[in-house]
């Protein structure tokens, strides 16, 4: 789990109504507050308090509505900045995250994001200047054959449900149970597809509309949600036509996950590669497998495809990985033999938190162009993040579905097809509905369409990773081919990989002319590729854990007229020998239509040629999606041919645009040939972070190295970002790794010390630059505070005043702390006498410490103040004052009552009520 940095903020109070109870509702239900500050008034947004006890400080953020639980990872941020990943609440919109050491001068610019959405804030109006409706693209040429047609095999279907497993790191056993859908009666060993489902909500209460918790195991009353179900139509397709499929359930990681570092993708793998070994004992020795297993045909573990929805992208991407290159033996939940071979796996609406994709294993991403989830369809990097890593024949394909949400390739996360309560993840306004994607959008797919075009490509996968079926090729690879058992859905695809070679790629040395290289994440928005204020987005530029990023760029190109060329001339000439056409992977702003260039590539002899010219119109967008997203456009290599050029030796790629004026971003050029190669994985090193938790002692300096496991073989470079715990940003090095050798070494400094603090994480992440594989990404070493909370008084400055002077209290510590001490104040109502009223304060002191106003009269304690006060490291007190008004009303001698709480609002028993006393003026 990632921990919030250490935070600073001066002389704060936080305020919260307590809906005129005497405590919370319910612990994890905490009313919306506001953070102000007792000096400036500067406030935190409305919804983020402070809180916490017993020195367990927690940035708390409630949401005005129920977020569902999804597979986009929660995170809070101040600006650009991750602050952390909060614990997933139990009410659903109560976020709470530990606040460690890291100080901001204060919380500015506080933001709530999932896949690059802000869940904070609503939509801004500002950009609503787009298309009402949205250009539906033009339907693609028909493929020569149709995955989506079913086979002639009959089907048999069972589940299976063994002893629970235990998973590093996870409290509770995770189940072993399964769908199974399989040909009945084909002769040899046939072909296994495995389904693992995302995060989702992991039971359910019969009979009620929203009642879904993350729980596992499910309380008495609740259910589990069958979410392994949701893909018996994919596998009743693929097992017609002859696989054996089994899609395996994995709610005990969903209930858990948010515990781990990596979001939870070792132990999803864990449990894939757990699964695969049963099958692969079971295919040995068929007496002892299950009933649907022994009724099914036998199952060819050498050919294995792995599907994975959302986190269980990931998950399946990781086993993969784990398949080829084993991951260290203290955080796998299986450590077996590998009885299997992965040939390719399906990665639909993924996440890759870690943006450590496996270029040596084929891939299919369904980006789905209106995901209300993973929105920012990071899943794109399963291509992107291939290129250059290793040999590049493994075909990654990414498929761009029109239309598209998050949940309806589930079934069972699909209103009206479900079992558990379930909903449309795409959610806008109903008065101001997405031109794209909201329900009855010319372009927006219903839930059967949808699923329908999603198991269409999932077989498509199939016959070509798994049977070799070169013909369905050009559905994946962007040659621009349509599976009519998709239709009306609009598919677009783009590839690296498999018969590519060359690569005109803006970074490695690139010279760029014409044009400007932009960077995919870049605070500067005259270095970013897309200004941060631009509507909509890119999956290309998916954010990942550092503020700015090293090695991935593009060439943006933007013209008023038509004929400046932008030249891309590579560090050295590259070869296109053997390559039938130039494939290029350009976007431009999305409902953009009719943007043209002309191609031209130069050799090294200075010989230049126009190979033809290319059109591309942007896809149906809006401020709500991705749609900044690359199309493969391809030209003929025939004229360089004719005119003799020296393929062996392409100095530079030339794009003249025609149009009057427009934008584009080249992401990246490749000579291009039909076909499938067959793919080798390499021997390449493997990178693991870990965590070291040390506490920080009571004096001296010691110095701890960040642990990092290098295993494998040979040698490859990674690219190491060290972040500063103060300011979150990160700095870099190019890195040689090999097995077993300490390349990756970080020292880290802890002083010790007997003051009061947060703990503190010195923390680096790692990326595969060029042969290598990174498994955990992210670790460090985490220095825990040692030295006991200060105890906490609260005493009277000034309790007995007249009216329109001052009530001042003082909370004190008795030893200053290195970092901001929180302590709830509570008006109390009175025991005897008069209580002082809402009209006996300032108005604006209450309204601004409130939210409250004076009308109608009534006692101080109905007014719901209960104060978050503030003492700021190196100090040692902190006052809290009530400026009381003077009127002209005869009044008896008036009284309010005054206690420390803990964070539901109940004084302290050990803590004494303090009175303080206004009396009449003369």
């Amino acid at each position: 789990m990632i921990r919030a940095r250490r935070i600073c903020v001066t002389a704060v109070v936080v305020l919260a109504a307590l809906a005129g109870s005497p405590g919370l509702a319910q612990a994890e239900q905490p009313p919306d507050s506001r953070l102000l500050s007792a000096t400036d008034d500067n406030s935190l947004p409305p919804g983020w308090r402070i809180d916490g006890e017993s020195g367990a400080r927690e940035l708390v953020w409630r949401a005005p509505k129920t977020v569902p639980m999804g597979d986009a990872r929660v995170e809070f941020r101040t600006g650009d900045r991750l602050l952390g990943v909060p614990k997933p609440p139990r009410d659903g919109r109560t976020f709470r995250l530990a606040l460690d050491e890291t100080r901001p001068t204060q919380l500015t610019g506080l933001q709530v994001t999932a896949a690059g959405r802000r869940l904070d804030a609503a939509a801004d109006d500002t950009h609503k200047s787009g298309p009402r409706s949205a250009r539906v693209p033009a339907r693609a040429p028909a493929n020569e054959v149709d995955p989506g047609r079913p086979g002639s095999y009959r089907t048999v279907t069972g589940t299976y449900d063994l002893d629970p497993v235990r998973l590093p790191g996870f409290a509770t056993p995770v189940e072993m149970r399964a769908q199974v859908v399989a040909p009945k009666g084909a002769t040899g060993s046939r072909p296994l597809a495995l389904f693992l489902h995302g995060r989702h909500g992991t039971c359910y209460k019969p009979g009620t509309e929203d009642d879904i918790t993350g729980d596992w195991p499910c309380a008495d009353g609740y259910k589990p949600i069958p979410s392994d179900k949701g893909y018996l139509r994919d596998q009743q397709l693929l097992a017609s036509q002859g696989y054996v499929t089994v899609s395996i359930s994995a709610n005990g990681i969903n209930a858990q996950d948010w515990q781990a570092e990596d979001a939870g993708a070792q132990a999803r793998s864990s449990l894939v590669r757990q699964h695969l070994a049963r099958w692969a004992d079971w295919t040995a020795h068929r007496s002892t497998a299950p009933t649907v297993v022994r009724e099914a045909a036998k199952a060819d573990l050498s050919r294995v495809l792995l599907v994975g929805h959302s986190r269980g992208g990931e998950g399946v991407n990781r086993a993969a990985m784990d398949s080829l290159y084993p991951p260290p033996a203290a955080e796998d939940g299986y450590q077996g033999p590998v009885r299997w071979k992965v040939r390719g796996t399906v990665l639909v609406g993924p996440t890759i938190f870690g943006q450590n994709p496996v270029a040596d294993v084929p891939n299919v991403t369904l980006l789905p162009g209106c995901d209300g989830d993973v929105s920012d369809l990071q899943g794109e990097d399963f291509v992107d993040g291939t290129r250059g890593v290793s040999r590049g024949t493994a075909l990654h394909s990414a498929v761009y579905m029109v239309g598209a949400n998050h949940n309806y390739f589930n079934s069972e996360w699909t209103p009206g097809e479900a079992e558990a309560p379930a909903s449309d993840d795409f959610w806008t306004d109903p008065e101001q509905p997405d031109p794209v994607c909201s329900p009855g959008a010319a372009t927006r797919l219903t839930a059967a369409q949808q699923h329908q075009a999603g198991s269409t490509y999932i077989a498509a996968a199939a016959r070509l990773f798994l049977a070799g079926d070169d013909r369905v090729r050009p559905l994946l690879d962007g040659s621009g081919k349509r599976a009519p058992s998709a239709d009306p859905a609009r598919v677009l695809a783009h590839a690296v990989g498999g018969r590519r070679s060359g690569g005109f790629l803006p970074d490695a040395g690139a010279e760029v002319t014409g044009a400007r290289v932009c960077s995919a994440i870049d605070p500067d928005p005259a270095v970013a590729c897309l200004d941060p204020e631009t509507p909509g987005s890119s999956p290309h530029f998916a954010s990942w854990e550092t503020e700015q990023e090293t090695g991935r760029s593009a060439v943006d190109l933007k013209w008023s007229a038509p004929g400046t060329a932008a030249r891309i001339t590579p560090a050295e000439p590259l070869s296109l020998h053997g390559s039938h056409k130039l494939a290029l992977r350009v976007f431009v702003p999305p409902n953009t239509t009719g943007t043209t260039f002309d191609v031209s590539v130069t050799d090294a002899s200075e010989r230049r040629v126009t190979l033809g010219s290319v059109r591309v119109d942007g896809l149906p967008g809006s401020e709500n999606t991705a749609s900044y997203w690359a199309q493969e456009l391809r030209v003929p290599l025939t004229a360089a041919t004719r005119a003799g050029l020296d393929l062996r030796h392409v100095k530079s790629l030339e794009l003249t645009p025609r149009s009057a004026s427009g934008r584009a971003w080249l992401m990246d050029a490749w000579g291009w040939a039909p076909g499938t190669p067959a793919v080798r994985a390499a021997a390449l090193p493997r990178v693991d972070v870990g965590r070291m938790i040390v506490k920080e002692g009571d004096s001296g300096t010691r110095t701890y190295r960040i642990p990092v496991e290098i295993s494998g073989h040979g040698s490859g470079q990674v690219r190491v970002y060290v972040l500063d715990p103060d300011s979150g940003r990160a700095e870099n090095r190019l890195v040689t790794v090999r097995p077993g050798s300490h390349a990756i070494d970080v020292p880290v400094e802890v002083k010790g010390d007997t003051d009061y603090g947060y703990d503190v994480e010195h923390d680096i992440a790692v990326k595969a630059v060029h042969h290598a594989v990174v498994g955990k990404h992210r670790g460090g070493v985490t220095a825990e505070n040692d030295d006991p909370e200060p105890v906490i008084t609260l005493t009277p400055v000034a309790d007995r005043v007249t009216e329109g002077e001052t009530l001042t209290w003082r909370m004190s510590v008795d030893a200053p702390a290195t970092v901001d001490i929180w302590q709830p104040i509570r008006v109390l109502p009175v025991t005897e006498g008069t209580e002082l009223s809402t009209k006996d304060v300032d108005p604006q002191w209450l309204r601004d410490w409130s939210g409250d106003v004076p009308d109608p009269e009534r006692p101080l304690s109905d007014a719901n103040l209960w104060v978050w006060l503030n003492i700021p490291p190196g100090s040692t007190s902190a006052d809290f004052i009530v400026p009381t008004v003077q009127d002209q009303v005869a009044e008896p001698t008036e009284s309010m009552r005054l206690a420390l709480t803990d964070n539901n609002a109940d004084p302290l028993p050990d803590k004494p009520v303090l009175t303080g006393t206004v009396l009449e003026r003369p």
